[in-house]
């Protein structure tokens, strides 16, 4: 199974993640960006707000994707892989190139190693409010709520359109009734 955690910043996938490593230790952690050496300088440069196009961003993501693809997804095909973010992600925050395109590069990107399951974990504007004000934010955090909550549609928008197999979280419950449903989705 490959498994992608999905959410706009702070949405809790970290926390989450976090309880699936306790409970699957013999699964294959990986994330988007910063799965793979090349990943990681992508992912530092991206936070770090190197790139200061969107569409050069959203090429950066492509590459570290394709890169994932190959050498993460499709070098372990029996393991149980659970990814921090992913294509629904990388399709989310390239919101200023239109849906079609995006849909159409990420999958190029991808080569075939698609999702097996997604979590989306949504949050409603005052969570995402009240969260983004209590904590320090990086480049793309800092970008605010309406950005925020625009990828959040466009991440839902593409799981529809590409009728991947999906579970959509309300964030705002509390940790262990999330880790629950989490649970449950896996086991279905």
């Amino acid at each position: 199974m490959y498994l992608i955690i999905e959410g706009i910043d702070t949405a809790g996938k970290s926390t989450q993640l976090d309880i699936l490593k306790q409970k699957y230790p013999m699964a294959l952690f990986t994330k988007e960006p910063g799965g793979t050496a090349m990943g990681t300088k992508v992912r530092e440069m991206v936070l770090g707000g190197e790139a200061k196009s969107k569409v050069a961003e959203m090429l950066l993501f492509l590459a570290d994707r394709a890169e994932h693809s190959f050498e993460v997804i499709r070098q372990n095909p029996d393991e149980f892989i659970i990814s921090d973010r992913g294509v629904i992600s990388g399709i989310g925050y390239a919101k200023d190139v239109p849906m079609e395109i995006a849909i159409s590069l990420n999958l190029i990107a991808l080569n075939g190693a698609v999702p097996s399951k997604i979590v989306l974990l949504e949050l409603s504007p005052e969570e995402l409010t009240k969260r983004l004000g209590a904590k320090e934010n990086d480049s793309i955090e800092s970008r605010g709520t309406e950005y925020l909550l625009e990828v959040q549609n466009r991440m839902k928008q593409a799981i529809k359109e590409l009728n991947f197999d999906a579970k959509f979280i309300d964030a705002s419950l509390s940790i262990s009734e999330i880790s629950q449903q989490i649970q449950d989705y896996i086991n279905e």
